[in-house]
């Protein structure tokens, strides 16, 4: 459980911020002595995990405090930040990759629309229409059957939910979100980072959402189907928002154990995690090309996500994660040529070793991690991929699916999700007046009004995008097949082993591709991005178990518990 504490400084002069992880078996009151000789002060604790956040000097302090036996290592707690003058809105390659949106999507009508009481059953929205995601993973039949159950609880871990959508608004539970960043304006280097804080403190409410990232994923998840804009996958589940990343998109340590821990805590059911944890694409044990506080900080990455996932895990909450953006096999990863991406310009190459390097969260232990597909069911060229990993694989986008037809290079290839008006306004999609730019419209920004709300909806692909839909299904078969939890009353709970047994065991089988060495070179990409599928047609690299399946789940997942 999350202890309460003072929060952590923000980076005074001469002093930074850290995560130390208490060592294995070391008693609290060991720790803070070595912390207090160390020089460092604790500043808030998380118990679950073992946890002290500190403000220390700047420099030493990391080898210092581990050289005690109670420690078993220190990170510092910084936020990430981008380029100076490179604005605070752009999300990361990892996040969403290609926004290179061409054409200008078409804008539906407003009209008036019935306000339908959510029920086990229910059907499709307006604008489903365009969501090739819901019809892949089969929702929109799945819902005939078992549309989800507002006893389940989804944590969607992320840059934050925008509880005012009007498609988010229904299934969105204000009382148990929380948001565990604070915003950081500027970067070390007086760059943008996350921009002027919008909120007193820095801190903005529980029900907002400033970078849009984590709109998207809830909306994919749960959006309500009630006769408006779009509905999810899961379109009667309850929507929680345990906020761990930043306006401008990127997640470090102490933010993402604490929401783990606090989400377990609450009686979450599933947990969506589509990112991965800053500075460190890959997180190494002892890579030589690191200094010594370097490996110190990666280790204790390592040791304190993987607390936090067991704890979460033991907690009875299924976790998905996105399987990244990087186009490689994350069996035989390249190097890793894009960390740390914080101080700005500190990057250098890192040769990796894939028995001492895991990519985090998808990498850790109790994580199904999920590849990414286009309308075609083609692997995105830029999903990473792999036997190793790969647990499932869902819709994600793949802007350059069908080559060859009138789709290719469009903006249909995406997902269509929930888009915070406060963000579009931001990126100049739409304007002061909530009408569609035409910048909002070659985007494919939509729209969709019944009297006076309106809601807003975007395309964006990735392995971001792809994660929801499995998370979707997984709140699926938590409502078809869970018992009441005796520990939260009101609540239904399944064990996520046996969630993750169903995933699998209904997956739609895909065989890899023949040849099963697959080039992008035709789409424009370069030969780095060539990929080779291993295994048979029930388990291979590029589709896992296979494509998440929510009639499956639903109508044959009880075979299988």
């Amino acid at each position: 459980m999350l202890v309460a504490g003072v929060q952590p400084a923000l980076g005074q002069q001469g002093t930074a911020d850290y995560t130390v992880l208490v060592e294995v078996g070391a008693t609290g009151q060991a720790a803070r002595a070595a912390i207090r000789a160390a020089g460092g002060r604790v500043t808030a604790e998380n118990t679950a995990v073992g946890t002290l956040t500190v403000s220390a000097p700047a420099t030493g302090f990391v080898q210092r405090v581990t050289a005690s036996d109670a420690v078993f290592g220190a990170a510092p707690v910084t936020p990430i930040g981008q380029l100076p003058g490179s604005g605070n809105r752009s999300a990361r390659e990892w996040h969403e990759v290609e926004s290179e949106h061409v054409g200008a999507a078409k804008v539906a009508t407003p009209k008036a629309a019935p306000k339908a009481a959510p029920s086990a059953t229910t059907g499709l929205d307006p604008l489903d229409d365009a969501l090739w995601g819901l019809r892949l993973v089969r929702s929109d039949i799945a819902r005939v059957r078992q549309a989800g159950d507002r006893r389940v609880y989804v944590g969607v871990l992320d840059t934050g939910v925008d509880g005012t959508h009007p498609d988010i608004a229904p299934n969105f539970n204000r009382v148990l979100s929380r948001n565990f960043t604070i915003d950081i304006p500027n970067d070390s280097t007086g760059g943008v980072l996350d921009g002027p804080c919008e909120f007193r403190g820095c801190v903005d409410p529980a029900d907002h959402d400033d970078g849009g990232h984590g709109t998207h994923v809830a909306g994919t998840i749960g959006a309500a189907a009630n006769g408006f804009g779009v509905s999810g996958v899961a379109p009667n589940v309850s929507l929680v928002n345990i906020r761990g990343g930043q306006d401008s998109g990127f997640f470090f340590l102490q933010p993402v154990v604490d929401a783990l821990t606090y989400g377990a805590d609450v009686g979450l059911d599933v947990i969506n995690m589509s990112f991965f944890v800053d500075p460190w694409y890959m997180n190494c044990t002892a890579n030589p090309a690191d200094s010594p506080e370097a490996q110190i900080a990666q280790r204790t990455t390592i040791a304190a996500i993987q607390r936090a996932l067991n704890y979460a895990h033991g907690k009875g909450v299924t976790l998905i994660g996105a399987g990244g953006n990087n186009h490689e096999d994350l069996g035989s990863p390249r190097t890793d040529q894009s960390s740390p991406n914080y101080p700005p310009r500190s990057s250098y190459p890192r040769p990796i070793d894939n028995a001492t390097c895991l990519n985090l969260p998808t990498e850790g232990d109790h994580v199904i991690s999920v590849s990414a597909l286009g309308p075609s069911t083609l692997k995105a060229d830029y999903s990473n991929y792999g036997t190793e990993q790969t647990a499932l694989s869902a819709p994600g986008g793949y802007f350059r699916d069908g080559l060859g037809t009138d789709w290719y290079r469009t903006n249909e290839n995406l997902i269509r999700s929930a888009y915070p008006r406060n963000v579009a306004l931001g990126a100049g999609n739409i304007d002061a007046d909530g009408n569609i730019t035409p910048a909002g419209l070659a985007a494919g920004v939509a729209k969709y009004c019944d009297g006076s709300t309106c809601g807003y909806y975007r395309y964006a692909q990735g392995t971001s995008m792809a994660a929801p839909h499995a998370s979707g299904v997984a709140a699926l078969v938590v409502s078809q097949y869970g018992k009441h939890d005796r520990s939260h009353p009101g609540t239904l709970t399944l064990s996520p082993d046996k969630v993750e047994q169903v995933l699998y065991k209904t997956a739609t089988p895909r065989a890899c591709p023949e040849p099963r060495t697959v080039s992008y070179e035709n789409v424009d990409r370069p030969a780095e991005f060539t990929a080779t599928c291993v295994g048979d047609a029930t388990f291979n690299g590029f589709y896992g178990h296979g494509i998440v399946d929510a009639y499956g789940a639903v109508t044959r997942g009880g075979d299988f518990l």
